[in-house]
C-alpha cells in the first residue's frame, strides 16, 4: 500500500508554503533612534540622517551635513509547537528555534545644497525574514510517525528552511517651498535574495522503516536573486519651530528573481525549471507628528500602513519542462490584508550631554484568514528604550532596544501528505540598535 499516490503528491505540491520574499515580519529597524522610541515620529524628528528612512523632506530640517551609519541585532525566538496531523491524530514535532538571528546595517548621508534645497544618499532594510522548521523533519527517525501500526509521512511540503534578505540603496531630494512645507522625493533601488527549501521523504507501508524503501522527494527548491526600483514621495509641515508633522508614501516595487527555481510537476513527478518568479512588495504610508513641549521634553507618534494585500502572490515566469515550455503558475498564494501600526513615545533632555527616549507600538499582523506554519505572523506589542550621549558639537552615539512580544497563534493548513495540519506559535524578538551620528 502506497503512502500517497501521484494525485496526492500534485495536491500538496500547490500547497507549498513559505515567504519566498517578504512577509508578515517586517523590519523596522532603520536606526538605533527609531528603535528606542518605538518608531515615534520618525517622519517629523529629524534629530539625525536617519530620517532619510521614513521622509525624504525631513532633510529639509538640516541646515548642516549629517550623516548617521549603524547596527542593529535582530534576536528572534520563533516556536513551532503541538504540529499536529489529521492523519495521526497525534502531536508530531515541536521546534524551539524555528527562526534565524540578523544583522541588520544602515548608513544615511544629508547634505543641505542651500536654505532651499538638500539631496541624500541611504542604504537600509526594509523586509526580510528567515525562518527553519526543517529540524522536526531532516533526521531519518523522524521522517516518519507511527500510529496503530500504521505509518504516514511528516507534512514536509508544509516544513522547511526560508530565507530572505532585502537592502534598499536609496536617494533622494527635498526642496523647502516656505518656512511651513517642504516636501521630499527619492528613488528606491531594491536588492533582493531568497532561498526556500521543502523537502522530504516517501515510502511504502514496511514492517519497519529502512533506508531501501524510502523515496527523497523535493517538493520545492527556490534559490534566487534580483532587483527591484520604487519610490517616496515626503511632505513636512511646520506648525513652528517646536511642532510639526511629516507624511510619506512609499511605493514598493514587483521585484522579479533569477535563481534556481524547481517545483515539481503533478503528473510526470519531474522538476519544472523556472527562470523568474515575482514577488509584489507591500507599499508603506506613515504619518507622524513631533510636539516640543518644554526645553528638555517632547513627545512624538506615528501611524503607519502596510498593504499587505497587494501581496496576493508570488508567481513562477519562464518555466520549462523536459524542454517544453509551461505556463506562469503561482509557487504560492496568500489572502493577506493590510495592517497597520500605531506608536506613541517621548523624549528627554538630562543634560547637554545625555538624553533618553521610549516608546510604546502596537503593530497589526498581515497575516489574514490563510495561515502558514512557516509564518508565525501574530499581532505584537513593543517596548523600547533609548540613549544617545553627545561626546562633542559633531559627535553622537546612540543606542536602542526594543522587546518585541508577539501572540499565541493556530496555524490550521492543509497537507496531502499528513491530511489538514494543525500548529501553535509563538514568535518574540529582541531589537538591539547602535549607531553614530556626525554632524559636519
Amino acid at each position: 500500500m502506497k503512502l500517497f499516490n501521484k494525485t496526492s503528491i500534485a495536491v500538496a505540491i500547490t500547497l507549498v508554503s513559505g515567504h519566498v520574499f517578504a512577509s508578515g515580519f517586517q523590519f523596522n529597524s532603520q536606526s538605533a533612534t527609531g528603535i528606542g522610541r518605538a518608531l515615534s515620529g520618525d517622519a517629523a524628528i529629524g534629530d539625525n540622517a536617519s530620517a532619510l528612512a521614513r521622509n525624504p523632506a525631513a532633510m529639509a530640517l538640516f541646515s548642516k551635513s549629517a550623516l548617521s551609519g549603524g547596527l542593529t541585532y535582530v534576536q528572534t525566538d520563533v516556536r513551532v509547537k503541538d504540529v499536529e496531523s489529521e492523519i495521526s491524530g497525534q502531536a508530531i514535532g515541536h521546534l524551539s528555534d524555528a527562526a534565524a538571528n540578523k544583522f541588520v546595517p544602515n548608513f544615511y548621508y544629508i547634505h543641505p545644497v542651500n536654505d532651499k534645497f538638500a539631496f541624500g544618499v541611504a542604504a537600509f532594510t526594509n523586509f526580510g525574514t528567515g525562518t527553519n522548521t526543517t529540524p522536526i523533519t531532516t533526521r531519518y527517525n523522524d521522517a516518519f510517525i507511527r500510529k496503530g501500526g500504521q505509518i504516514h509521512p511528516l507534512p514536509f511540503d508544509l516544513l522547511g528552511q526560508t530565507d530572505v534578505e532585502t537592502i534598499t540603496f536609496n536617494a533622494s531630494a527635498s526642496y523647502r517651498i516656505n518656512e511651513n512645507l517642504s516636501l521630499g522625493l527619492g528613488l528606491d533601488s531594491i536588492y533582493g535574495s531568497g532561498k526556500l527549501v521543502r523537502q522530504g521523504v516517501i515510502g511504502n507501508l514496511p514492517k519497519d522503516i529502512g533506508a531501501d524503501i524510502t523515496t527523497p522527494l523535493t517538493a520545492a527548491y527556490v534559490d534566487a536573486d534580483g532587483w527591484g526600483f520604487g519610490g517616496i514621495v515626503g511632505l513636512l509641515y511646520e506648525f513652528n519651530k517646536d511642532n510639526r508633522i511629516g507624511i510619506s508614501y512609499r511605493k514598493s516595487p514587483d521585484i522579479k528573481v533569477d535563481g534556481q527555481l524547481e517545483k515539481l510537476d503533478s503528473t510526470t513527478l519531474q522538476q519544472k525549471v523556472f527562470d523568474k518568479l515575482e514577488i509584489p512588495l507591500p507599499d508603506i504610508f506613515q504619518i507622524g507628528g513631533f510636539h516640543q513641549l518644554t526645553n528638555r521634553f517632547a513627545i512624538h507618534y506615528t501611524a503607519q500602513l502596510t498593504t499587505w494585500k497587494k501581496f496576493d502572490q508570488i508567481t513562477l515566469e519562464d518555466g520549462e519542462l523536459a524542454g517544453a515550455k509551461v505556463p506562469n503558475e503561482p509557487l504560492k498564494e496568500y489572502h493577506w490584508k493590510d495592517s497597520w501600526l500605531y506608536s506613541v513615545g517621548a523624549t528627554y533632555m538630562l543634560n547637554d550631554q545625555w538624553t533618553v527616549r521610549g516608546g510604546l507600538l502596537y503593530d497589526n499582523k498581515g497575516v489574514d484568514k490563510l495561515t502558514s506554519i512557516s509564518i508565525p505572523d501574530s499581532n505584537r506589542i513593543w517596548y523600547s528604550g533609548g540613549v544617545s550621549y553627545k561626546l562633542d558639537n559633531h559627535n553622537t552615539v546612540d543606542f536602542g532596544v526594543a522587546l518585541v512580544r508577539g501572540q499565541n497563534t493556530r496555524v490550521d493548513e492543509a497537507s496531502s501528505l499528513t491530511g489538514n495540519t494543525v500548529a501553535h506559535t509563538h514568535g518574540n524578538a529582541i531589537y538591539y540598535g547602535l549607531q553614530y551620528n556626525y554632524q559636519f
